[in-house]
């Protein structure tokens, strides 16, 4: 027995990572908004790491001294409480900030930079901006500015770490002379003349470093955005390509509705008598003539039906409260005459309950799990509906059992695709399509609902439509 569990989450707009504004390609603002909460997420790592390295230094600085660390003052928990407030003040802005230019994932990342770079500079200042190689957290800052950000904007912000660069330097080698984090490492050993000029050497060098990093890097991200826009127009492409094709699909399927219609509409004409008495040989080529146009006339619903589902657009899709019960009822009251036909009995065990969906395509989509489970299970045979609510969770499930051929474990994984049905499928069911379950991931993916199937061949398949969010009658 083989389970497959069928998740869609159906995009508002197109999944591109970059967005084109006016000559220039920026990424998206979900994408920055994505990379601003790992950012916060990762400032929270180091603010731990600050408030452990406190405990320690508190804890054991007998210890710590013994090794040369000496104790930093209050520095570290200065930094550490700028970190919490500047963390705090950009996740209110992301969620609760009302979006304006003043407030932008864009303005937001710019806020960060700023306030981590003045951050760093303080703590370059404390640890020795010439006897330790800190300042090359310097150069983080510089390669995300070139990912995030334009190549102008990502030269305004290198040229911003220059000066910050700079000027804790000056400071400590020219205005204040400050005691490095380890005493392990001292400035004693040169002359105030040679580490003087050292410093100046130093600086140049960063300098002249961070420059080299902003230009290999912006390069590559030029790059890298120029293969994003090709890939951006590939995709615009393909797309304009399948809205084409389909458009192109819908018109013959039309154009192949009313020549079927009047085909069966002559062959009943001719069934009842109307055009004269006909022998048993033409009456029984006409029966099978209806049949194959009857299956042909499902198969052009069926295609009318997934062009339909598929240009919901769910901006505008009304999502409505349906009781599940009404919904259910509805459906059996269309599928009962074709399990009669069967003599395929439907047992029916219902725990109620109230779903936000669109209320037409929940119809279609249990329609068509109930329907392939009525026509793939043997004559006489039983097909269980159940309904399951677990009121701690808010979910729901919807169970659709059939004893009947089912599905190759080889076949589960493809059966929502369009067009697809197994040779087990197509020798029970000459008349498939192909498209049933397509029309059933459809109208899945427009309601954000889960579909898990369980199948065993000549066994049987379960059906279980998964509802999240759900509310009880009994609340209403």
């Amino acid at each position: 027995m083989a389970t497959t569990e069928f998740s869609w989450n159906k995009p508002n707009g197109q999944n591109i990572s970059l967005e084109l504004i006016g000559e220039k390609l920026k990424l998206s603002d979900d994408v920055l908004i994505s990379n601003i909460r790992w950012f916060i997420t990762f400032r929270w790592i180091l603010i731990a790491s600050l408030v452990f390295f406190e405990i320690l230094m508190l804890s054991s600085s007998d210890a710590l001294a013994r090794l040369g660390i000496s104790e930093q003052q209050k520095w570290p928990i200065a930094i550490i409480i700028v970190l919490v407030v500047a963390n705090i003040a950009y996740i209110f802005a992301l969620n609760h900030g009302k979006p304006s230019k003043y407030n932008s994932p864009s303005i937001n990342l710019w806020a960060q930079i700023i306030v981590d770079l003045i951050c760093l500079s303080v703590v370059v200042h404390y640890i020795g901006s010439t006897t330790t190689p800190i300042s090359f957290f310097y150069v983080l800052h510089i390669a995300l500015a070139c990912i995030f950000f334009s190549t102008r904007e990502s030269l305004y912000v290198t040229i911003i770490v220059c000066l910050m660069d700079t000027i804790v330097i000056v400071v400590d080698n020219f205005l204040i002379i400050q005691s490095p984090l380890s005493a392990l490492i001292s400035n004693n050993i040169l002359s105030e003349s040679a580490r003087r000029d050292g410093a100046i050497v130093w600086m140049f060098f960063l300098d002249a470093l961070f420059l080299i990093v902003w230009y290999v890097v912006s390069r590559l991200s030029l790059i890298v955005r120029a293969h994003e826009r090709d890939l951006v127009d590939a995709y615009k492409q393909i797309n304009q390509a399948q809205v084409e094709k389909d458009q192109y699909a819908l018109l013959i399927t039309h154009q192949l509705k009313s020549p079927l219609d009047a085909i069966r509409s002559k062959i009943n004409l001719i069934n009842a008598g109307y055009l004269g008495e006909t022998t048993p040989e033409v009456s029984t080529a006409l029966e099978q003539m209806d049949v194959r146009a009857k299956n042909m006339s499902g198969l052009i619903l069926d295609l009318l039906r997934l062009e339909r589902l598929k240009d919901t657009c769910l901006d505008t899709a009304v999502f409505e409260s349906v009781d599940i019960q009404t919904a259910l009822q509805k459906c059996l009251e269309k599928i009962t005459p074709v399990a009669n036909s069967k003599n395929v009995v439907l047992n029916l065990s219902i725990e109620n309950f109230i779903c936000k969906v669109i209320p037409d395509q929940l119809g279609i989509l249990l329609e068509n799990i109930i329907s392939n489970a009525i026509t793939y299970s043997h004559d006489s045979g039983s097909v269980e509906i159940t309904s399951t609510v677990n009121r701690l969770n808010r979910n729901a499930e919807i169970i659709v059992t059939d004893h009947g051929i089912g599905i190759d474990n080889k076949d589960l994984p493809n059966i929502f695709n369009e067009y697809f049905y197994s040779p087990r499928a197509a020798l029970h069911n000459k008349a498939s399509s192909g498209i049933g379950l397509s029309i059933v991931r459809i109208a899945a993916e427009n309601n954000k609902l889960k579909i898990k199937v369980t199948s065993e061949p000549g066994m049987g398949t379960t059906f279980t439509v998964i509802f999240s969010n759900i509310e009880l009658p009994d609340e209403y």
